[in-house]
């Protein structure tokens, strides 16, 4: 039967997923505690939450149970990489849940993890041992609702701090005025092969970037207290980054791989940062950030993806997806390859319908 609601879509785009990787272990890539799975992960959790199937739990469960030994440790892990803090997001509802003390432990190795985790002398998060120094805007999304959550639950406002000035750091060094928009990285050594060497910038503005900023930032926001003297800042930013971003929605509702050059040869409507700047103002409109005119725009957005979705038998098949990427040149972004159900897009995907789900309820 055809999903005719965005609780529906998310759940058989759960399905299909685990239809192909029958055991939560079995997700790519294997034996690697990662974002990849984290991402999607995330988005099982919030299908979880709208449609209450605990065999969807079960399955996010057995992953991390894959990635955490018996003791609470974080396996397969990189310890200076973002990306590898992000799934850590999972332990929360699990600890909760089951009062299991080593996703405590687990809790806990991330969050002194990121308590000595390198910065450039700015005092930005290094995004990775291989791009130390340089500051992405994949890692708000990637350490930053993490450090708040914590923060939140466990009584530890440094951490909590830290985020907050990570994202108002990176929106002081990527912000492009002219636009509003948030290049995708920033090099303070101006030794990148992208970077601008007197900016330090990288020259493009890629939609899936963009997209983590200001979902990172509303999930934020429900963990910081209302009288803390960084959250109106927060909200500030997320206003003035989604209402730039809406100034740059495709005709078909989509948004595109290289946000601002909408139609320009070789660009080309791409479905995971669609995903994410939809969940984003949803959330934000939620959240009294943005007026419900807004959603108009989310609107747009949602039905421009669930438009370009195709069928195989049960499987819903999510394509325009690209897949990961650097920084670097507008060809490059163009030219990257795409693929269907990368669990990028489908965590994006879940992302998104949750958000529908309850601006609509």
């Amino acid at each position: 039967m055809k999903p005719s609601s965005p609780a529906q879509y998310a759940q058989a785009a759960v399905d299909t997923m685990r239809r192909k990787f029958p055991k939560g272990s079995d997700l790519p890539p294997r034996n690697h505690f990662h974002y990849h799975q984290g991402v999607f992960l995330s988005g099982v959790y919030q299908t979880f939450l709208l449609n209450g199937r605990e065999d969807d739990m079960a399955y996010l469960q057995e992953w991390v149970d894959a990635n955490v030994d018996e003791r609470g440790h974080v396996l397969n892990q990189d310890q200076i990489c973002l990306d590898d803090i992000q799934p850590g997001i999972l332990l929360f509802p699990l600890e909760e849940r089951t009062g299991d003390p080593r996703y405590r432990n687990a809790l806990d190795q991330l969050a002194g993890e990121l308590r000595l985790y390198p910065k450039n002398d700015e005092g930005g998060f290094w995004h990775q041992q291989r791009a130390a120094g340089q500051m992405w805007l994949d890692g708000l999304y990637m350490g930053g609702p993490f450090m708040t959550e914590y923060g939140r639950r466990f009584g530890d406002p440094a951490l909590m701090d830290e985020a907050i000035r990570q994202a108002l750091l990176m929106q002081e060094k990527t912000r492009i005025p002219e636009t509003g928009l948030w290049r995708h990285a920033y090099d303070p050594a101006r030794q990148a092969q992208w970077a601008d060497p007197k900016s330090g910038l990288s020259p493009e503005y890629w939609g899936r970037s963009v997209g983590w900023v200001p979902v990172a930032i509303v999930d934020e926001l429900d963990q910081i207290p209302q009288d803390h003297p960084g959250r109106e800042d927060l909200r500030n930013l997320v206003r003035d980054l989604l209402t730039a971003v809406c100034r740059y929605q495709g005709p078909d509702g989509r948004w595109w791989q290289v946000l601002d050059k909408v139609g320009q040869e070789g660009n080309w409507p791409e479905n995971s940062c669609t995903c994410l700047f939809v969940a984003a103002i949803c959330k934000a409109v939620d959240q009294g950030i943005l007026d419900k005119t807004y959603l108009e725009a989310a609107n747009k957005g949602y039905e421009g993806v669930i438009k370009s979705l195709e069928r195989q038998g049960d499987d819903l098949l999510i394509g325009d997806i690209c897949v990961g990427t650097g920084p670097g040149s507008y060809e490059e972004y163009c030219q990257r390859p795409t693929s269907i159900n990368d669990m990028h897009g489908v965590g994006a995907f879940l992302l998104m319908c949750a958000g529908m789900e309850r601006v609509r309820a």
